[in-house]
């Protein structure tokens, strides 16, 4: 199936020279959708996760049914205080200043087997502090799955070397 058919390409949008990666026309059409997670979980199917981890929004769309695929548990990584309960965060750097994300403290158990997925693997900013509170909660990393990645960008290049990476769809 060819996935990148079934994403949109918005011209310059969010500003002048960007081609935004729109998924939500994938995410509109069942069959592809269901499709989607069902490869990106073929990825991760002999990796034994026990939990799915993502970055709000679309990670959630993304790692939500994968995670159901996988019979695994999902817990969201979200923006500094967001999260209800009691949360450990890590910072990282816009182009003009610094965020946080968060996740609830007991989100992931020591040893767990995780896997992170979200919709985009662009700058790799996003990934790399969602390793990071994985890391900091004593999860074991198995692996990466992104439905786009933007190889032009570098963000690969910017995580650490060690993990599986997948990918469905490169620009």
């Amino acid at each position: 199936m060819d996935f990148k058919e079934k994403i949109r390409v918005i011209l310059d949008y969010p500003q002048e020279g960007i081609r935004f990666k729109d998924i939500t026309t994938l995410l509109q059409d069942g069959p592809t959708y269901k499709a989607a997670i069902q490869e990106m979980a073929k990825f991760a199917a002999d990796k034994q996760v026990d939990i799915v981890v993502g970055p709000e929004a679309r990670g959630f769309v993304i790692g939500c049914p994968l995670a159901i695929e996988l019979g695994a548990g999902f817990a969201p990584v979200r923006k500094k205080g967001k999260l209800p309960y009691e949360t450990i965060q890590a910072e990282y750097t816009l182009e003009y200043g610094k965020d946080a994300l968060a996740m609830h403290k007991d989100a992931i158990k020591p040893g767990q087997r995780v896997l992170i997925a979200d919709d985009l693997l662009a700058t790799g900013g996003t990934i790399q502090t969602t390793i990071d509170l994985v890391k900091q909660l004593g999860g074991e990393i198995v692996g990466l799955a992104f439905l786009i990645e933007l190889t032009y960008v570098g963000g690969r290049e910017k995580i650490d070397s060690d993990y599986d990476i997948f990918t469905l769809v490169q620009y």
